[in-house]
């Protein structure tokens, strides 16, 4: 009997920025004003039909996305919950889910750290690692790095705009 191909080293995505605030800011701006700042066009399922994301504040609390109609997408579920230094989820937008770390480090009084690691890309095949998402050419082609850096940005600009 023939044994399958080994999936070939997929490891973390990893991506940080810069923000200048504070810590707990920093934080309650990403999960409680997520619904502002997050690109849905191209980072949801519902694009243009999406009319909020929200995040459940407690272990075990959800990450949804809501359209125009009230129908609700769980992007996943926190596994960890650490305020205001990070929280980790599962991630169910890929075709095996995975999971997404979020840390929060205070870097100085108005200065912090935010990285986010992406892992789990083990769990999937070759093709679905090339497949697309919601950039071109998936995982393999570098789209959640270039993704993560293009969320990590707007929330960077969200937070620093003071459009709260």
């Amino acid at each position: 009997m023939r044994r399958p191909e080994p999936t070939l080293a997929a490891p973390p995505v990893r991506q940080a920025t810069t923000v200048r605030a504070d810590v707990t800011t920093t934080f309650d701006v990403f999960v409680r004003e997520i619904g502002l700042w997050w690109p849905v066009e191209p980072f949801s399922t519902g694009g243009d039909r999406v009319r909020d994301v929200s995040v459940e504040r407690r272990l075990g609390g959800r990450v949804i996305e809501t359209w125009d109609d009230g129908t609700a997408h769980v992007w996943g579920e926190l596994v960890a919950w650490d305020p205001p230094h990070g929280f980790t989820m599962s991630w169910l937008l890929t075709p095996e889910p995975t999971e997404v770390e979020l840390t929060f480090r205070s870097l100085g009084a108005a200065l912090t750290r935010v990285s986010v690691e992406h892992r789990g890309w083990e769990r999937m095949t070759e093709e679905q690692l090339g497949g697309a998402c919601a950039l071109p050419e998936g995982y393999r082609g570098g789209s959640y790095v270039r993704g993560w850096a293009t969320i990590l940005g707007r929330l960077v600009a969200h937070v620093e705009d003071g459009a709260r």
